[in-house]
């Protein structure tokens, strides 16, 4: 073997030239894919809440657990698989967490009752953990130059799939079976693990030290109570014995967690990284980013619904409203590359101020452009574009904040803090939605000024996320620490199969 091979294979991947690793773009495409795919598991089943009950013969308010289950299961596995890629290697959890994701996809595809359903979305919810996996492999990876971009791409897939999930969950539920959505994931997710089997190398960066197994289960504990009483506190009554009996649950287990924390010899979260005012005001922007991007599609996809005899509706059907939504994750994916040059060009944190200023300003448009589908698709779109500016600079300013070996367990945090957002959301504007109503025949729909606080609500949920950002401390263009230092690197030995693969002809 050449010296000068030798060199290469002992230097850091991420700093590498871009021409000594042949399959960059490969990388790049198939984890942005995987991201996509799995975040459309998010939204997948939204048009399908109105007719659930009648599919599987239950309630409304059973339902729901349909998308609860899948919520719950994400916030527990974003922190948990990520220390477990920084311990064990990212691929290999990545191929745990899409494998799960396939089966579940299965169980609901063979379901045809509640119980079974949960139990499948439940496990697709697991698959979620695959986005800041995937970030943390790139920062590995790739040459620094590709860097920022391929993180950009990465982190807006939460957002993109989650917009592309929409349309394309309701065109299937109209033209064919329900079950043929869960079928056809199930094929996407095993074609992408097979991709990424042959074209992502195995990351040679490792933490050190033992998973943290009571931090897991007090974390899990503390998350599962309070986003269970969160999303549900609106049907069972937020002064009711249960949802208060679930919030002191959750404060005493997250109390209880933050103590072990600061103990534990290998501790699941660094809450000493954790609190230092990067990584914290960037965990705090990340909760109402979320809240700003879920609100959206909370709220434009049932104006486009109700009947124009309401005054306010657009009478859309629910493949139109699906079509209408379509445009907003392709928006997303256009101006990803775009963040990626404004991050290189001005850092992370002129992006984050810039996009949420530019989603509250989509939804301040919102109250007077929404009286048309098409300006409804303007809103969505210009909203979506600023989400897509916002979450992009999220992985590089964490990446930037802490040490390689914790990278995918940072990341997975901040996409939990993202996950609190969107079930904050989800609790607020449906409470706003249900109390804000205008009698329709029979039954209620929400009034106008509903989607209207709805939209102002959004607008400060996003000005809260620009201002934050002002906090964090700024710097003109990415910093070394997004480099791979050496002593985080595996042994020769470990190195060597992982090099080999993603620089071979």
């Amino acid at each position: 073997m050449a010296s000068g091979e030798d060199t290469d294979r002992s230097a850091p991947v991420a700093t590498r030239r871009a021409g000594d690793v042949p399959h960059v773009n490969a990388i790049v495409a198939v984890l942005g894919a995987v991201g996509v795919v799995v975040a459309m598991m998010q939204t997948l089943m939204v048009p399908l809440l109105p007719v659930l009950p009648s599919l599987l013969h239950t309630s409304p308010a059973d339902a729901s657990w349909a998308i609860t289950g899948t919520l719950l299961a994400a916030a527990v596995a974003n922190p948990v698989f990520g220390r477990l890629g920084d311990l064990y290697g990212k691929r290999r959890m990545i191929f745990v967490s899409g494998f799960v994701l396939a089966a579940g996809s299965v169980v609901c595809a063979l379901s045809d009752t509640l119980v079974p359903l949960v139990v499948g979305r439940s496990m697709q919810g697991l698959g979620l953990a695959i986005i800041p996996l995937g970030i943390s492999i790139m920062r590995d990876l790739l040459p620094a130059k590709r860097l920022i971009p391929a993180m950009a791409l990465m982190s807006s897939s939460l957002g993109i799939g989650s917009a592309l999930g929409l349309p394309i969950a309701a065109a299937v539920a109209q033209q064919a079976d329900w079950h043929v959505l869960f079928w056809t994931s199930t094929v996407a997710v095993v074609l992408l693990m097979v991709l990424v089997w042959r074209v992502v190398p195995e990351s040679p960066v490792r933490g050190s030290g033992r998973f943290d197994l009571p931090g897991a289960a007090l974390l899990s504990t503390g998350l599962v109570a309070l986003l269970l009483a969160v999303s549900k506190g609106s049907t069972w009554g937020w002064s009711s014995g249960i949802t208060l009996g679930l919030f002191a649950v959750s404060a005493a287990a997250l109390a209880g967690w933050g103590w072990w924390e600061t103990r534990a010899p290998a501790p699941l979260v660094d809450l000493r990284t954790t609190i230092r005012r990067p990584v914290l005001l960037t965990n705090i922007a990340s909760v109402t980013l979320g809240f700003a991007m879920y609100a959206n599609s909370l709220i434009n996809p049932q104006l486009l619904q109700l009947p124009k005899a309401t005054g306010h509706g657009l009478g859309q059907s629910l493949l139109a409203t699906g079509l209408w939504m379509a445009p907003v994750g392709l928006v997303m994916m256009a101006v990803s590359p775009l963040a990626g040059r404004l991050i290189t060009a001005r850092g992370p944190k002129i992006s984050l101020v810039t996009g949420s200023a530019v989603v509250a300003g989509g939804y301040c448009l919102a109250i007077g452009f929404t009286g048309s589908p098409l300006g409804v698709l303007l809103v969505s779109c210009v909203i979506c574009a600023g989400v897509a500016l916002a979450y992009a600079a999220l992985p590089t300013l964490i990446m930037q904040a802490v040490p390689a070996s914790e990278g995918a367990s940072a990341n997975g945090l901040n996409t939990l803090m993202r996950a609190i957002g969107t079930s904050a959301a989800s609790a607020v504007i449906g409470v706003v939605l249900a109390n804000m109503t205008i009698p329709f025949g029979p039954t209620q729909v929400p009034s106008l000024a509903g989607l209207h606080l709805g939209y102002l609500i959004g607008a400060a949920a996003a000005l809260a996320a620009g201002l934050v950002a002002l906090g964090i401390p700024g710097r003109a263009a990415p910093t070394p620490n997004l480099t791979v230092p050496e002593q985080t690197r595996s042994t020769p030995q470990a190195i060597q199969p992982a090099v080999a693969m993603a620089s071979k002809n």
